[in-house]
């Protein structure tokens, strides 16, 4: 797995989020910077001929300008562009289809949303288009996007590493196209560009990529359900296969995404098409390795920390040390290096402090070959002097054009190599081991089994440092704390019963024995001539042989091998070296490494073998077996004997004068040192190997135990997180609880309140299902529980009314009330309601009809009209009555106006029936001879006193001459005290003309 990543995982995520959280409120749409140099007009203007005029995007173009003279390129470009272009103006809002040119002897930042200009100085530190990108890339987080087009120098590099830092999207014009490839080979050199294209292909890329579905939906789910589990474990297989490495054991959603990434970036929908698009595209395959890597880095990242460890820690370190001692340290996961080299500058700067000589030796490990090729150069652009510093950057690094390069004496004390933290044995006897920001990206079986490794790497008091995001866990046992803001911690001493718990990456042996196929049938070997013929002939003439597999475990014997192999005294052993005999084991060891590294058959000629107190000749041959395939990778060992004249127990020939031994001999001799020569250099090359790997070996055991650790301290930054976040929802649980029961109380007052009116409710949902209703309405229409949901039009109602689904859906359609008066089966009368269902944001979500029952109303005005009928009628028999009489009769109420009166008062007042009634009695009496104020005063007395009175003789002229009436007023009495109403009797007394 890899162990390349952002040495500041925390403070990324805390500026992604911080920037997303900044956008929410802003309009959200795709800002594309791009950077150029010299040639980058025609870069430019081959971009923005292909720019649509509604791709969604805004661009702003910084350009390397002469200061203090006028910039003509909005104008060049607006020539070509179907968007417009003008020069960026400081506050000035972005917005979507429109680019923006950097004025000259400016230099161009984004925050809010807005473009900032600020003057151009000299002690700036970063250049100004990687301090343009970092801006962008912290303002617009994942909606950035950097293009890296035609100039010299390496302007940019940092830039598009902080893109990538925050998820944005990086595109570098190829070399071929550019008029000056110095910006674009330093921008991909860096292994994390996205696209690498002409200019003129990078708008349509660019639209495609923001508009892709993939990129729509930003969840990625945290688990996956087990039937959609089976993709990801392919492209798990084809990493491995492709690249070597198992990616098995990264957090799941920092896989989801990187795929999501590079899926988008291929423009493809499916899981199943990208797997087939892996298998036939190797590139694609290690591109999206090294998306998985994370390999971005800078100089001093969170320097804060570094200042911690150099003021706090290393002078506790380094005062440990005797005189002469070395200072061990470990990286894993180093990336292309620049943490490596500011801890050896950190270190360097402590040891100023101290008069104590102490040499250096740092290793730094990665699982990316690219990178860390990359980090033994020690080659950085220019703009690392923003992090460094100038006298850091002039103590530590020679300028080299537009470059700087680390220098020797910090070069020499770092060893970089290839290593896998989990697969491969760790590095040990460490001092400080620096493991920020790795565990994060592995799950937690993994960072479990990493810090107790990084535990035993350490030497006791040895330091520990983390990423300010992780955390050793439940590993407190194993550290102690010294800083947690910066994770730093000092390893423990533990009983040996934890030490022995460490799950040490070295794999597994395991001891091959190919199965003699011709032992399940021994009648037929028997019996087969063939076989017997060629074991005669193996017995008699063949050598002795014997099969190894590629550590020296023997797997098989042909032939008697008593003469070059014994059994040792000790534990049983089943290596051919531990049972060589004397004479033969340095040649043999040398020719088994010779043999497994070159793949070609060695041979050793004329070795003297010690062989029961005599000495044998014997020509060593090591065979590397290719076929058949069952035995490939295994070595075949020949022994075959040299015929020679007899030896004695000192070795010297018998029979021969002295001078021909002694030529013998010498030649013996000489032999023997040349092969000792060989034999020592062989050695040597393989234990400086051997060195190598164990250096890596314990480097990447260091990284697993400080992986280890992380996690712990990241659980145990969890488990605090998590019970302050406990005690929130405590609180927000209780505020809830109190909630509910409110709401529960208030739901059953309003169900009493609607049961207690007895008013029948139906709600109904904008599609005319049934929500909810009160019991009486199960009287109106035919509701039952089971009812809610149904549409209430599959309901039958028991209403003679056959319009009340149409009124429903005029409600709903024109949000109109309706009411009108209904009758059901029975005969009971309801006043139907129908009136919108409108929510508290005032969304209408359905409708709402209430029955009143009105079937009192319905009875009183039906008794009303009976009554008001039998009024009439008793009214005409009054009236009749009074016809009957001769004398007129009037009746008054109290204010003295016309109740009713007989036709004889009509005939007398000259005045029609219809028009007496409410008149007033007095305004008629105009033809009265006595005065109108003696008959208002015996009214008024008579209403006062409540009796009856007799006027005197009234004249009146009537058309048959004038007569006279006495008028006797009767009260007609309501009550005991009351007077109601005056009858008023005209009695007519001896009639005399008057001429």
């Amino acid at each position: 797995m890899s162990q390349s990543k952002s040495k500041s995982h925390e403070t990324q995520g805390k500026k992604a989020t911080g920037s997303i959280e900044r956008k929410s409120a802003l309009k959200s749409f795709p800002v594309v910077g791009l950077g150029a140099s010299a040639g980058g007009l025609e870069a430019l203007k081959a971009f923005f001929a292909k720019v649509p005029p509604t791709s969604g995007m805004a661009f702003i173009v910084l350009v390397h300008m002469t200061p203090n003279q006028p910039s003509l390129m909005p104008e060049l470009l607006q020539k070509i562009a179907s968007i417009p272009v003008s020069s960026a103006e400081d506050g000035e809002s972005l917005e979507p289809d429109r680019a923006y040119i950097i004025p000259p002897n400016k230099d161009i930042s984004v925050y809010n949303g807005k473009i900032q200009l600020l003057d151009m100085t000299t002690k700036r530190g970063l250049l100004p288009i990687d301090y343009f990108f970092r801006s962008l890339a912290q303002d617009q987080g994942e909606n950035a996007a950097a293009i890296i087009l035609s100039g010299m120098g390496a302007d940019g590099t940092l830039g598009i590493k902080e893109i990538k830092v925050h998820n944005g999207l990086v595109f570098v014009q190829s070399e071929d196209s550019a008029g000056y490839d110095g910006m674009p080979r330093s921008a991909i050199n860096t292994g994390i560009v996205d696209m690498i294209m002409a200019p003129a292909d990078m708008p349509e890329k660019l639209i495609r990529y923001f508009s892709h579905p993939a990129r729509q939906s930003q969840d990625i789910p945290a688990q996956l359900p087990v039937k959609e589990d089976g993709w990801i474990h392919k492209i798990y297989a084809i990493l491995r296969s492709h690249v070597g490495h198992d990616f098995s054991s990264y957090k799941r959603n920092t896989i989801l995404r990187c795929i999501s990434r590079r899926m988008n970036l291929n423009h493809i929908s499916s899981h199943e098409d990208y797997m087939r698009y892996l298998r036939e595209n190797p590139d694609e395959t290690d591109a999206l390795f090294r998306e998985l890597l994370i390999g971005v880095t800078s100089f001093f990242r969170d320097p804060e920390s570094f200042d911690v460890l150099k003021t706090d820690v290393l002078p506790d370190l380094l005062e440990t040390l005797m005189p002469d001692a070395t200072f061990r340290a470990w990286i894993p996961g180093c990336s292309t290096g620049e943490e490596v080299y500011s801890l050896v500058i950190t270190l360097k700067e402590a040891l100023d402090k101290t008069s104590n000589r102490i040499n250096l030796q740092i290793f730094g490990t990665d699982i990316d070959n690219r990178a860390i090729s990359k980090a033994r150069q020690g080659v950085y652009p220019c703009s690392i002097k923003a992090d460094l510093g100038e006298e850091r950057v002039n103590r530590f690094f020679i300028q080299e054009g537009d470059f700087y390069r680390i220098r020797k004496e910090i070069r020499d004390c770092v060893v970089f190599s290839v290593q896998n933290v989990i697969k491969d044995p760790p590095f040990s006897r460490l001092n400080l081991m620096c493991c920020r920001n790795l565990l994060i990206y592995l799950n937690t079986d993994v960072q479990k089994k990493l810090l107790p490794l990084f535990h035993y790497t350490l030497i006791p008091g040895g330091v520990l440092m983390l990423g300010s995001s992780e955390t050793i866990g439940s590993a407190t046992d194993l550290f102690q704390t010294i800083n947690k803001k910066w994770r730093i911690f000092r390893r423990q001493e533990v009983p040996k019963a934890i030490r022995q718990i460490v799950n040490f990456p070295t794999g597994s042996l395991v001891l091959e024995r190919p199965q003699d196929s011709s032992a399940a049938n021994p009648q037929n070997k028997a019996f087969d001539t063939s076989y017997l013929t060629q074991k005669v002939v193996l017995e008699l003439f063949a050598p002795t042989a014997v099969l190894t597999n590629s550590n020296g475990d023997i797997i098989n014997i042909q032939g008697r091998t008593g003469k070059y192999l014994e059994t040792p005294s000790g534990p049983l052993t089943n290596n051919i070296l531990d049972m060589a005999r004397e004479g033969l084991r340095i040649e043999l060891s040398a020719a088994l490494r010779a043999a497994r590294s070159s793949a070609v058959q060695v041979t050793k000629k004329r070795l003297s073998v010690k062989t029961n107190g005599d000495y044998q000749l014997i020509d060593l041959h090591v065979c590397p077996l290719k076929k058949p395939d069952e035995l490939a990778g295994r070595l075949l060992v020949v022994f075959e004997d040299i015929e020679s004249e007899s030896m004695d127990e000192t070795g010297d020939h018998a029979g021969k004068d002295d001078s021909s031994l002694a030529s013998t001999r010498i030649a013996e001799l000489e032999r023997e040192l040349q092969t000792t020569r060989e034999s020592h250099q062989t050695t040597i090359e393989e234990l400086e190997s051997s060195n190598e790997e164990l250096k890596s070996t314990n480097e990447e055991i260091q990284s697993a135990n400080e992986e280890l650790q992380s996690t712990n301290e990241e659980l145990d930054s969890s488990r605090e997180e998590l019970q302050s976040l406990n005690e929130e929802l405590q609180t927000v649980n209780a505020e809830l609880q109190g909630k509910v029961e409110e709401l529960s109380a208030a739901h059953d007052d309003m169900r009493n309140l609607l049961n207690s009116t007895e008013i029948a409710n139906i709600f109904v949902d904008n599609n005319m299902q049934v929500r909810r209703f009160t019991p009486e309405a199960t009287m109106i229409v035919n509701l039952i529980p089971t009812d809610i949901g149904r549409p209430i039009r599959h309901v039958a109602s028991n209403l003679k009314y056959d319009n009340m689904i149409r009124d429903l859906e005029k409600v709903l359609q024109y949000l109109t009330p309706v009411e009108t008066e209904v009758q059901t089966d029975e005969g009971r009368w309801f006043n139907m309601r129908i009136i919108p269902y409108r929510t508290r944001d005032n969304r209408i979500d359905g409708a709402v009809m209430t029955f009143t029952s009105i079937d009192d109303q319905k009875k009183v005005n039906n008794r009303l009209e009976d009554s008001l009928k039998e009024a009439e009628n008793a009214w005409e028999l009054v009236r009749a009555i009074f016809d009957i009489g001769q004398d007129p009769m009037v009746v008054l109420d109290k204010n003295s106006s016309i109740v009713i009166a007989n036709t004889c008062y009509s005939t007398l007042m000259d005045i029609d029936l219809k028009h007496l009634k409410g008149m007033d009695f007095i305004s008629p009496l105009k033809k009265v001879i006595l005065q109108k104020d003696d008959l208002k005063t015996l009214l008024k007395t008579a209403m006062e006193t409540n009796k009856d009175f007799i006027s005197d003789a009234i004249d009146f002229e009537t058309a048959f001459g004038k007569k006279s009436y006495t008028i006797k007023g009767s009260i007609l009495k309501k009550d005991k005290t009351f007077p109601y109403r005056i009858l008023l009797q005209f009695l007519s007394g001896q009639s005399r003309i008057i001429k």
